[in-house]
């Protein structure tokens, strides 16, 4: 049986931010990692993608969100054109109009923070 997936949209290289907690918090979970960032090459030894779309599986297990709402706005339409079974929607990233554009184009929406999902706290994390 494959792994789990999960695609990391604001995945950061700064160990203090939680795009880069979650990253850690799933790779110790046994996930297979897909980071999305605009510019880094690479997050805790993870190669980054650009665009949620330029991950290469047919489908995600689970989409995680760290950008601020309206950056988050701009990213939606890219977000859902990769098929997700759900998709989070942390604190921060949660703002009202963005989880309602998500669910009119179609997204599981999730909001709730992804790294308590599977049971590690982000704060224990080094």
């Amino acid at each position: 049986m494959s792994k789990p997936t999960i695609a990391v949209v604001g995945a950061s290289s700064n160990r203090n931010k939680f795009g880069n907690k979650c990253v850690r918090a799933y790779a110790l979970k046994g996930y297979d990692v897909f980071p999305i960032h605009p510019r880094d090459e690479a997050v805790e030894g993870f190669k980054v993608y650009r665009s949620v779309a330029d991950v290469p599986v047919p489908e995600l297990d689970r989409i995680s969100i760290y950008l601020p709402p309206t950056i988050g706005l701009q990213a939606l339409p890219d977000i859902a054109r990769k098929p997700a079974r759900e998709v989070w929607f942390n604190p921060g990233a949660d703002a009202p109009e963005v989880l309602a554009k998500a669910r009119e184009l179609g997204m599981n929406v999730i909001a709730a923070c992804s790294i308590v999902d599977i049971g590690v706290s982000p704060y224990t994390l080094p």
